[in-house]
């Protein structure tokens, strides 16, 4: 099978040099340039547009610079990896570049084969991204959905996590966690209450329960989550009553 292409996105203010990093690129198999921005603003507007893999940014430009540009491209999808090129070779804008989320730093002009190798080095860790970020959104979505809707003939809808939290014990957590889940749990929101102090926790004796599992039952089994392994795993209640 073969790989997907790396897709790149350039951004810089010369019109020369947006060409020179083109033309470079077009013998590369592997690599597709999707667009050209001539400035900050524009970059982060094509990057959301074309979702590129790997954005060249030059680091200076006249509208927003290029570690700003690179921040906010980050700071709205994490999986955009950015190589940054400026005549500077400054240690002080490295640094700065590599805070604002930065891959790599080049100096102008960058060698063929020192810009490619970069290239395809972002473009690797932008696909492992990529994938990684799609099976936490399906496991987190899967896991909800099915722990809010056991029932598998009950449509999947997304649902709220609602933690009741304290650096100490003995504030009240448990009695209002568990007041609250009772106060929630009806035919139309079916609730689940988690206990996750794992070993000192008293949730099971608030509810008059002795529960035989824990939610560590579902940690080693995440990838095969289904109704029926979560209707095995939870403790229904039978008579519930809320605690004073």
């Amino acid at each position: 099978m073969a790989l997907a292409k790396t897709r790149v996105l350039i951004v810089d203010d010369i019109a020369e040099t947006r060409e020179t990093i083109r033309k470079l690129l077009q013998f590369e198999s592997d690599i597709d340039v999707v667009g050209a921005a001539k400035s900050g603003r524009e970059g982060i507007q094509l990057a959301q547009e074309l979702d590129p893999d790997v954005v060249l940014m030059d680091i200076n430009m006249p509208d927003l610079d290029g570690i700003a540009t690179t921040e906010e491209i980050r700071k709205k999808s994490p999986h955009i990896q950015i190589v940054i090129l400026s005549v500077q070779g400054d240690q002080n804008y490295m640094r700065r570049a590599m805070l604002a989320g930065a891959r790599d730093f080049l100096t102008k002009p960058p060698m063929g084969d020192e810009l490619i190798s970069a290239i395809r080095r972002a473009g690797e860790m932008a696909q492992t991204e990529r994938v990684k970020n799609a099976k936490q959104q399906f496991s987190a979505s899967q896991a909800a959905g099915l722990l809010l809707s056991p029932n598998a003939l009950t449509p999947v809808s997304n649902g709220k996590i609602i933690t009741v939290y304290s650096p100490k014990g003995g504030t009240g957590c448990t009695t209002i966690a568990v007041n609250l889940a009772i106060a929630l749990h009806n035919e139309d929101t079916r609730t689940v209450l988690v206990d996750a102090n794992l070993q000192f926790g008293d949730v099971a004796v608030f509810v008059n329960e002795q529960g035989k599992n824990t939610i560590l039952e579902l940690a080693p089994r995440v990838d095969e989550l289904d109704p029926d392994l979560v209707e095995e795993i939870l403790t229904h209640l039978t008579q519930p009553n809320r605690q004073g």
